[in-house]
């Protein structure tokens, strides 16, 4: 399935288009993040928009949910994972569980965090996984 939203063109350059946009529901009823209003999204341009054109672009919600699993739930793992091999090398050498526990934990959470910057940087560059203008609509 594809998501739909509505936004703003302020800026082109080649085939890309700078959109600003209002966020969805789920967005507004969440809060986490400061200014829930709207974001600036870099999308395909195959329809030519100009800066100043309304605009409705189509993202993939798959993108969105594999995006999402990185963001929130990999660190959670990471934790999980590092603090049970935490468990396993304290129970080895012989010293307290609980600082190799934390230790592993803290570890692996760095690992993740690490690793979804890495994510972040090679999805921007991916061409597939960009929004796509589909039609102007003023």
């Amino acid at each position: 399935m594809k998501r739909e939203s509505e936004g703003i063109v302020i800026e082109t350059s080649e085939s890309i288009a700078k959109v600003r946009a209002s966020r969805h529901g789920d967005c507004k009823s969440c809060g986490a993040c400061p200014g829930d209003n709207a974001i600036v999204v870099d999308a395909k341009n195959p329809v030519g928009a100009k800066p100043g054109q309304h605009v409705v672009f189509e993202i993939k919600d798959a993108n969105m949910l594999w995006a999402a699993f990185i963001v929130y739930i990999l660190p959670l793992i990471g934790i999980l994972i590092g603090a049970l091999i935490g468990t396993w090398i304290g129970g080895k050498l012989g010293h307290s569980l609980r600082e190799f526990q934390i230790g592993g934990g803290v570890l692996f959470f760095i690992l993740s965090l690490i690793y979804i910057k890495i994510f972040d940087r090679s999805t921007s560059k991916n061409e597939s996984k960009k929004p796509v203008i589909t039609k102007i609509l003023y």
